[in-house]
């Protein structure tokens, strides 16, 4: 789909095909809509599922977060939903809601993104679109299921509870779609998988869609179990990221990183940075740091509020949170725009999550900055990341100007829920960089 879309994720401008989406056969609403909207063209992600995917073929497709992934599958779902009826359950309790397309994703804000993506794709087809994950609005997430919901969006652990409590069947489901596959498996979600996919109709009688970074074995496994002889479809993304990206790594002493962050962030002119850390009290360390020294930076982790979690994403992708310092849990699914550098500050411990990790710039078409500090902590994974990317990543020991002398060091926060001792006093003072 064209970088015009509002709404969607924006595709890259040259990872567009010269597939048309009105030449797909697309329901005639759905093609009003997307015409309205100035949706002209595929990209390959779509170019090679809408086609199989409108006919009712189940498919396993590997593809990246602003490839269009999430517009192909929920494009062919609306369409199965308009050409085919609704056939209700008899088995379905006499107050359950009936959807009749299911779409799980592994975190709260992937399915607030695919929610919003959706929202403008089914406007004018009559079909409702309802959202739900822990954290937030329970009961009015439970009450908007139980008015009534065609596509049901949201994470296991919410679905599964409403579930329980039978808000909703899962026995007249059409359409069930698996984002991030890979992730659902990182995050421990696969048991509360498999027991939702055994509470629909069989495979045979439903379609089925799995999208997923990579289609590991344990993703195939999955797909083959629990989807009916699917298509496997993989298109070739991440080179292209990785080629736009400018990527430095700097050899550096642990007890460095601050000051080098410091002077790394002084000398990048009104850039919107993402700094990935591995640990949450890490990102406190680091969040406290940055705004000690006269920066604007907020976490994104697991452990925040849903509230302002949604709050946060907003404010950084309006350009009023300028840093954003962040675990994994925004390495993948999520499409920030314009973000101009991705910080390492601690190298991931999993080569695949260095390229999610710097796939965050250089989208859109645009180009980006990934720096990653190399402490004596995480060097270790460098040699697996470079031989995952297939070459050596540009890299230099920081000297002098690198470095802000005046760093001042925060003091730590105490540990939760035991409440530890605050290391390193509670004055804040201005610390030299060691020579």
């Amino acid at each position: 789909m064209t970088e015009t879309a509002p709404a969607t994720e924006p595709a890259q401008q040259n990872l567009l095909t010269d597939t048309r989406l009105d030449a797909l056969g697309l329901h005639e609403t759905i093609l009003a809509g997307l015409t309205e909207r100035g949706f002209s063209h595929a990209t390959p992600i779509q170019a090679e599922t809408l086609p199989l995917a409108l006919k009712g073929t189940d498919i396993a497709g590997q593809a990246h977060t602003g490839t269009g992934k999430t517009a192909a599958f929920l494009l062919a779902t609306l369409h199965r939903l308009l050409t085919d009826s609704p056939e209700p359950s008899e088995h379905a309790p006499a107050q359950a809601s009936q959807p009749r397309a299911l779409i799980l994703a592994p975190t709260r804000e992937l399915a607030d993104q695919i929610y919003k993506d959706a929202l403008p794709l089914a406007s004018g087809t009559g079909l409702k679109c309802v959202v739900c994950y822990g954290g937030t609005g329970y009961e009015e997430q439970r009450q908007a299921i139980q008015d009534g919901v065609d596509i049901l969006i949201g994470t296991p652990g919410r679905l599964i509870d409403y579930y329980k409590q039978k808000v909703y069947t899962l026995k007249a489901i059409e359409v069930a779609v698996l984002d991030e596959a890979d992730r659902m498996f990182d995050l421990g979600f696969i048991d509360d998988i498999r027991y939702m996919f055994r509470k629909m109709p069989r495979p045979e009688n439903r379609q089925n869609l799995l999208f997923s970074a990579t289609l590991s074995h344990r993703v195939l496994e999955l797909a083959y179990e629990h989807m009916n002889s699917p298509t496997l479809i993989r298109t070739d993304t991440e080179t292209v990221n990785i080629d736009a990206i400018t990527q430095k790594l700097y050899h550096v002493s642990k007890d460095d990183k601050l000051a080098l962050l410091v002077g790394t962030l002084r000398r990048i002119d009104n850039g919107r940075t993402l700094i990935f850390i591995n640990t949450k009290r890490t990102a406190e360390f680091i969040e406290d740091g940055l705004n000690a020294n006269g920066f604007t930076a907020a976490t994104l982790s697991g452990d925040v509020a849903q509230n302002k979690r949604l709050r946060l994403l907003e404010d950084f992708k309006q350009g009023k949170l300028p840093i954003m310092v962040a675990t994994d849990v925004a390495a993948r699914g999520l499409h920030i725009p314009d973000v101009t550098h991705v910080i390492n500050y601690d190298l991931p411990q999993d080569a695949q999550d260095y390229v999610h990790r710097i796939g965050r710039t250089a989208r859109a078409g645009n180009t980006g900055d990934a720096i990653s500090f190399a402490c004596e902590e995480y060097v270790y994974s460098l040699p697996d990341i470079e031989a995952y990317i297939e070459h050596k990543i540009e890299a230099e020991m920081p000297h002098g100007e690198a470095f802000a002398d005046d760093v001042v060091i925060p003091a730590r926060r105490p540990r939760k829920p035991r409440g530890g001792r605050r290391k390193g006093g509670g004055n804040r003072k201005p610390r030299s960089r060691r020579a």
